[in-house]
């Protein structure tokens, strides 16, 4: 399989050589195809696609024309990411978080503090040899991902004190159904409880569980600020979205397009990364006045947090995932010690 890095070569290549399709504008797609995701319209991934769909249509001359579809109107993740394996959708967006259950390896990215704060460090772990690992480690699944795209990081709401590291044990968090997250949580002494998103908020409301972790739009958009009392911005967990096509529909394409829609792809993702933190900004001036106890976590605390819970979350994920998982934390840990260091 052509690695990305491969196909943004190939694109710079063509087009210093003047290779790129020029075909009469009006024509029909050659090649159609659907992207289905999970977001709303309003949302910045949405408004990604958009701008991807409109430039590849643009600079393939019509050649390559894409289809959005939000709010799940083409199923949820299960199927979407099935119907996208099996080819009858061509392309589906979906965060990580969603994925585990198909590709195990990209779990890695539920380990706390994965990214740094840092954000041209995190893209560059993304767009190195570590990014380029959980990409490759769909291929093996009937997935072909092109790409990996930030959608923002996680914080924790409680309606009980939430002062500092020690107050979180004793607490019940919800989670996403992962032994990783689990195992975070039990190690500053808290319980994680795996509940559905679409019942979180009375959830939250009746005092099943105490507190969640969400980016700070998911939490307003979702109301949860509405019947939590507490709110400290760690952003310690990173929600990424990976960008999957059809196999067999990728490979219809032509050299020159694929080259496109890859350098589309990564050209778009500054813009959609702008956008999440534009809208967790106003999402947390919200939450601030809306009678929520807000903190804010400086570094010191960050790595505080990050000591106690990173080596549970570690084992929990070589657990899940095997000889695969141990080399991508392998490629990891070199990657970060190099950008870091």
């Amino acid at each position: 399989m052509i690695s990305r890095r491969k196909i943004l070569k190939s694109a710079a290549t063509a087009a210093a050589a003047g290779l790129m399709p020029n075909i009469a504008f009006g024509q029909a797609a050659k090649y159609a195809a659907k992207i289905a995701h999970l977001e709303a319209p309003t949302q910045p991934r949405h408004k990604g696609l958009e701008k991807v769909s409109a430039l590849v249509k643009e600079r393939t001359d019509g050649e390559v024309e894409f289809t959005i579809y939000p709010l799940s109107q083409l199923g949820n993740a299960r199927q979407m990411i099935e119907g996208t394996q099996f080819g009858a959708i061509e392309c589906t967006v979906q965060p990580a978080a969603f994925l585990g259950g198909f590709n195990p390896v990209v779990s890695v990215l539920d380990v706390p503090y994965l990214f740094p704060s840092d954000r041209l460090i995190s893209q560059k772990l993304r767009d190195g040899p570590f990014g380029q690992a959980l990409l490759d480690s769909f291929d093996s699944r009937g997935l072909h991902a092109l790409t990996e795209w930030p959608n923002g990081r996680k914080s924790l709401t409680s309606n009980k004190p939430l002062d500092n590291l020690e107050d979180l044990a004793g607490q019940k968090f919800r989670v996403m159904d992962s032994k990783i997250l689990i195992d975070q949580f039990a190690a500053v002494g808290a319980t994680a409880v795996a509940i559905n998103f679409s019942e979180l908020y009375t959830s939250l409301q009746t005092g099943l569980v105490d507190g969640q972790e969400n980016p700070l739009d998911t939490i307003t958009t979702m109301k949860f600020h509405e019947v939590q009392k507490n709110l400290v911005v760690t952003e310690h967990g990173a929600m990424e979205d990976f960008v999957l096509f059809n196999p067999a529909w990728w490979t219809t394409l032509p050299d020159g397009h694929k080259a496109i829609i890859a350098k589309t792809f990564d050209e778009v993702r500054p813009e959609v990364e702008k956008m999440k933190e534009e809208a967790m900004e106003k999402s947390l001036e919200i939450i601030k006045g809306a009678n929520v106890n807000v903190r804010i976590t400086d570094e010191a605390e960050r790595k505080k947090l990050r000591d106690a819970t990173v080596a549970k979350a570690r084992d929990a994920y070589q657990a899940l995932a095997g000889v695969e998982g141990e080399q991508v934390l392998k490629i990891y840990d070199s990657e970060i010690k190099k950008l870091a260091g």
